[in-house]
């Protein structure tokens, strides 16, 4: 134990630390010093430790900070614009057309502070974001101190920000060189898809990603369309052609894959991939189902993502976390399935360990980072407290969340976000809609 004093000290009524698993702590006391989590306790014993600042949190419990392991953060501008679509219709006709029109650096901006504020009010203290201008995105993530893998976005036709491969590319270099001074934001390449980027794409971004080191998160057999027309035009399946090109690894996030055989899940099991589900977009896209606890008794990492707002359409990693704990109950025929403690743990560690944060956050451990939310479980809704995980994956919603601290600095205090204006926000977001409404109708 250092000798200098803790920065702060709080006293829940229970931590679940997520590692070791399944494990509840009541009456404990966790200390924060230097951004770090120092010390987990017994209450009385905590309190004989020197502390600068001591918060009671009481019906509180502490859980590592919410990995929303999927998103596309700036399209929250386009929350509710084209809804109730089969997937191809909804890009083809009505996204890209919004995105060749209206995204630009001030969209991503203003689109990434509105979901990098809703994220934190809703628990997420690390997300990953897959859009354009990843710079803007970077320096938004930055600014609100919440922790942010950015995917350089790589498709094979023009999009806003890049009008070639090599232009994503150049972006990506040059918010490589300027991460060191954005210490909470990590880079990854973001290929859209299969059916969007050919074997030149691909080799290229698996190249430079070996290079730089960092990680590659991808929409794979996201519908069984996707999967169909790749049989047909390459005859195989886009996860063989992937593990074919070396694409596939620990180092590999995939997204969706919904439309899983056999042997699919053998080679996601042995290539170590991580599976990043997005249950509710699935479910109102019609996509499919993640088979989940067949993905997590294979040994496959499996983590969880909102999707971006345009399809799900909010990003509350905590409902999203309960909606798949329940679906993966009816896919697997079983009440067993992805039990609560489990979910939990898809929500926060394995997203970390998917993103290659696992060593510094989405547990509670002393010497990981500070990255912690308190939930309030006082509530009519959340009585009696049986089990606080129980509650807090099937009872409770991002209302009762009350505060979120990233390396130990609040960026929601008493349910107040403390670095975003969020009136102003609010405004800004409402003038958008206003613009594009009106662009809509052809006034």
């Amino acid at each position: 134990m250092s000798d200098a004093p803790l920065d702060l000290l709080l006293l829940p009524r229970w931590i679940v630390p997520v590692e070791p698993a399944g494990v509840v702590l009541e009456h404990h006391a966790l200390g924060i010093r230097d951004g770090r989590i120092a010390l987990i306790a017994p209450r009385e014993a905590a309190l004989r430790e020197p502390a600068r600042q001591t918060r009671e949190l009481p019906d509180t419990v502490l859980i590592p900070g919410l990995v929303n392991a999927h998103g596309h953060a700036a399209m929250s501008l386009f929350r509710g614009f084209a809804d109730d679509l089969p997937l191809m219709t909804w890009l083809q006709q009505h996204i890209w057309p919004l995105e060749a029109r209206w995204v630009s650096e001030a969209f991503v901006r203003d689109g990434t502070a509105l979901a990098a504020a809703e994220q934190v009010r809703g628990g997420v203290t690390s997300f990953s974001d897959m859009y354009f201008f990843p710079e803007v995105a970077a320096q938004v993530a930055h600014e609100q101190g919440v922790r942010a893998q950015v995917c350089i976005p790589i498709i094979d036709f023009p999009v806003p920000g890049a009008k070639t491969r090599a232009d994503a590319i150049a972006a990506g270099r040059a918010l490589r060189e300027a991460l060191p001074g954005l210490p909470r934001v990590r880079l990854a390449f973001g290929p859209h898809a299969p059916y969007t980027v050919g074997a030149d794409s691909l080799q290229e971004t698996m190249a430079l990603a070996r290079e730089w080191d960092i990680r590659i998160q991808m929409h794979v057999h996201e519908t069984a369309h996707e999967v169909e027309e790749a049989v047909s035009l390459h005859g195989e399946r886009p996860l063989a052609r992937l593990a074919r090109a070396g694409a596939l690894g620990p180092h590999f996030q995939a997204v969706h894959v919904t439309q899983v055989n056999d042997e699919d899940m053998a080679t996601l099991a042995a290539t170590g991939t991580h599976v990043l589900h997005c249950p509710e977009s699935n479910l109102k896209l019609a996509s499919g189902f993640c088979p989940v606890e067949r993905l997590w008794q294979a040994g496959v990492n499996v983590a969880v993502g909102t999707d971006g707002a345009a399809s799900n359409n909010d990003l509350d990693l905590l409902g999203e976390t309960r909606t798949a704990a329940l679906l993966a109950k009816a896919v697997a025929g079983s009440a067993t399935a992805l039990d609560a403690h489990r979910a939990l743990r898809m929500a926060t560690l394995n997203g970390a360990r998917a993103l290659g944060l696992d060593a510094l956050t989405g547990s509670l451990e002393v010497g990981k980072a500070a990255d912690l939310v308190g939930v309030d479980l006082s509530g009519l809704a959340q009585q009696p407290v049986y089990d606080p995980v129980s509650q807090l994956i099937y009872a409770t919603g991002r209302e009762c969340i009350r505060h979120v601290w990233v390396d130990g600095r609040a960026l929601l205090a008493d349910g107040e976000l403390t670095q975003v204006d969020e009136a102003a926000l609010i405004a800004t977001v409402r003038d958008w809609g206003m613009r594009m409404r009106l662009g809509a109708s052809g006034a």
